[in-house]
């Protein structure tokens, strides 16, 4: 049973995923699929393949609705496994090659996976536990790229199964995908989308163009929901999948170039490691139409940057894998506007609420709640954990808290202030940590910051700031803190400056606050 009723679309979708790209397949059989490394595989070649891959997880003995695991790098075969496992009416559950043996075995066991894919890269994170998994089926441990007398071989097993299309009846309301949050502790939150959810969001393939023979460059994960986005509507615009399955700034060009790529997603550090490729402008990007960046927000200078320098036009999304509430800021159409994160997607509803669950006008902000058609059907097997993300306005209308703050100006554009769990609380004030990271980031000699509450016995959490320098930086520490803090209120100054090599960071780009906060907080029951 539903715990809560989406937003109604506009247009309800006419078919689901699985059959737009079945129909993807028949409209240019010949044109190249996907492109990744030397691999170069055609429409007609990928939908034999999705076919075989189907079949063989209805032969496993897969039935609608259960799931399937795969823990791999980005190949060729990784999205032959995500289509196939759809079109046979399962459920993909994508796992994070960033995850720990630990929570990788409480990912595949809450789901209870019943066939589990790996790749060679991955094979050392799950051998301490792929053997004793008891919903496995026989069969169901299957090797991408290796040989192992353990598991099927992935070639053998999918080129002996039948190449017909198994035409399983797949309703919208069936799971689609289970995508688990990287959680240190406890069993991480499996977030499930539904096939409705997922083809609302294909009203992006007509609005950004994969329907206009797009060829989209990706460098990120298989597993996020950062690359899915991007993923599904070139899949679903009969388009062409470029992955690069390890990203580096100055290979991303060449392959840009080489590829004529049209379309590309991006999170924030890959710009800036793109924008400071020293011959950034040997390259020629031309074909560029459109670039996409998520999952943290995109500093305005480097969106200035990228707009100034990097062909095609700019868009930012904000929003969560859980859905809801998304955003959406075409830089290029407001270059005015590069210090918030846009305006409300088509069919999406923003709203602020306080501390006490209270709305708030726009205008005086406060913690982010979205509504749309597009919201995730729950956490897996956890109504408690869905319920706490829940807020209703004074209609009843269920809406999703995003956990960070912001407000609304008067054209309609949301900014951002903070992750609320990441505002720090000094001597009853909030400070947020991201209006002291702007601060830093405005000195020429700050190549990267993270700005976090550190224990205080004075004022029970004082700002700290952790920074990177720049290797030509011949200021102390001291005069880069001084500085800073001349910028900033009384009330929101820096208590010190520590820095750093480097900052940890997410395979999407995210820096870690978690782990930057736990030598300071051990040992205190009031840790963050």
């Amino acid at each position: 049973m539903l715990l809560f009723e989406p937003a109604t679309p506009n247009e309800f979708p006419e078919c689901t995923v699985v059959e737009w790209v079945r129909r993807s397949a028949r409209r240019h059989p010949e044109r190249e699929a996907i492109v990744c490394n030397q691999q170069r595989v055609t429409w007609e070649e990928f939908d034999r393949r999705v076919n075989q891959v189907a079949n063989m997880l209805i032969d496993t003995g897969i039935s609608r609705g259960d799931r399937v695991a795969i823990l791999a790098s980005a190949s060729v075969e990784y999205i032959e496994v995500f289509m196939g496992c759809l079109r046979a009416g399962a459920c993909l559950v994508p796992l994070s090659t960033m995850a720990s043996t630990q929570a990788l075995e409480k990912m595949v066991s809450d789901c209870s996976a019943k066939v589990f894919f790996v790749s060679e890269s991955m094979k050392e994170l799950v051998w301490p536990f792929i053997h004793d998994l008891p919903d496995l089926l026989p069969g169901g441990r299957i090797a991408i790229d290796f040989a192992d007398d353990h598991c099927n071989d992935y070639q053998s097993v999918t080129r002996a199964a039948d190449s017909s299309d198994p035409l399983i009846d797949i309703s919208f309301s069936d799971l689609f995908n289970i995508i688990y949050s990287s959680g240190t502790t406890g069993v991480p939150k499996g977030i499930t989308h539904s096939h409705l959810m997922r083809a609302v969001q294909m009203e992006r393939v007509q609005q950004n163009g994969y329907a206009d023979e797009a060829r989209t460059l990706l460098s990120t994960p298989l597993y996020s929901n950062t690359t899915i986005v991007a993923l599904l509507p070139t899949l679903v615009g009969n388009g062409t999948v470029v992955l690069m399955p390890k990203f580096d700034a100055q290979q991303y060009l060449q392959l840009a170039q080489d590829e004529k790529c049209t379309h590309s997603m991006l999170v924030p550090v890959q710009y800036k490691r793109i924008m400071d490729v020293d011959n950034f402008d040997s390259f020629d990007t031309s074909s560029m139409r459109l670039k996409f960046s998520t999952s943290a927000p995109l500093r305005a200078d480097l969106k200035q940057d990228v707009l100034n320098r990097f062909p095609g036009g700019l868009v930012e999304y904000y929003g969560l894998t859980e859905g809801g509430g998304t955003t959406v800021l075409a830089a290029h159409e407001f270059p005015d506007k590069l210090h918030t994160v846009g305006k409300p997607a088509p069919g999406v509803q923003i709203k602020f609420i306080d501390d006490n669950g209270n709305e708030v006008s726009p205008a005086h902000g406060g913690e982010i709640c979205g509504r749309s058609p597009a919201m995730m059907s729950g956490y897996f097997g956890r109504d408690d954990l869905t319920l706490d993300t829940l807020w209703h306005d004074s209609n009843g209308e269920t809406y999703f808290r995003s956990g960070d703050m912001g407000h609304m100006d008067e054209d309609g554009f949301v900014h951002l202030a903070d992750r609320k769990k990441d505002m720090i609380i000094s001597g009853g004030l909030n400070i947020y940590a991201n209006d002291l990271e702007i601060a830093l980031l405005e000195d020429d000699d700050v190549e990267d910051v993270a700005v976090i509450g550190v224990p205080s016995e004075q004022w029970g959490e004082t700002p700290l700031g952790l920074v990177v320098l720049s290797v030509d930086c011949k200021r102390t520490i001291d005069e880069i803190l001084i500085n800073a803090n001349s910028k900033l209120g009384k009330s929101q100054r820096l208590s010190a400056l520590e820095a750093r090599a480097d900052l940890p960071r997410s395979s999407i780009g995210k820096i870690l606050k978690r782990e930057l906060r736990k030598p300071y907080w051990e040992g205190d029951q009031s840790s963050k």
